[in-house]
């Protein structure tokens, strides 16, 4: 019986050590050569501090900031470590009131504003962590965060320009803004 159980036990410790250390270690290795930036998380920093993620949604309430989507997540708000999306479906009376909630939110923020709000910023992602606004929704805010600066529409309006990113590959999905990045210009322009 140990004839059989040697060979077995030693494949099996080879294989750990491949799949398990040398593998990862090397797709590691090749991911931080050829893509660091994605391979960290790719992370954004200011004055030298991280900020956060391109990748993962933030709260943002104050009124000199664009907000983003809603988040899903539970406990807290943008918590990447239990993504997932609110499996509310469009008769459920929670769904409505927080629809409700953040129109009031962003009507109040901004009464002069009588636009139709777009649905992105009353709703969640699927994933509860949605970086990204729809061109829509961060035109539909620029009057809001430039009154709150002091600046003109024309300034803040030029920034969401300058912040829009196009499809994926050309074809994939529709025209979005990250609103982490908008803000951190926001925060680093001087009129």
């Amino acid at each position: 019986m140990f004839s059989q159980l040697k060979p077995a036990l030693i494949l099996l410790l080879i294989f750990t050590v491949l799949t398990g250390i040398v593998y990862p270690l090397v797709v590691t290795g090749i991911a931080q050569a050829v893509f660091p930036s994605q391979a960290s998380g790719s992370l954004m920093t200011q004055n030298g501090k991280v900020v956060g993620s391109q990748l993962i949604g933030q709260q943002f309430d104050d009124p000199k900031d664009f907000w983003g989507r809603l988040s899903a997540t539970s406990p807290e708000p943008y918590n990447a470590a239990s993504s997932s999306g609110s499996n509310l479906g469009p008769s459920n009376p929670a769904l409505t009131s927080a629809a409700e909630a953040r129109i009031q939110a962003l009507r109040a923020a901004d009464p002069s504003n009588t636009a139709p709000i777009p649905v992105d910023l009353v709703t969640a992602s699927g994933s509860g962590l949605d970086p990204d606004i729809s061109v829509a929704s961060a035109l539909y805010q620029v009057h809001r965060v430039a009154s709150a600066r002091g600046w003109s529409d024309a300034e803040v309006q030029a920034l969401v320009n300058q912040h829009i990113e196009g499809r994926q590959f050309g074809f994939l999905g529709e025209p979005r803004v990250n609103v982490l990045e908008l803000n951190l210009a926001l925060d680093d322009y001087k009129p």
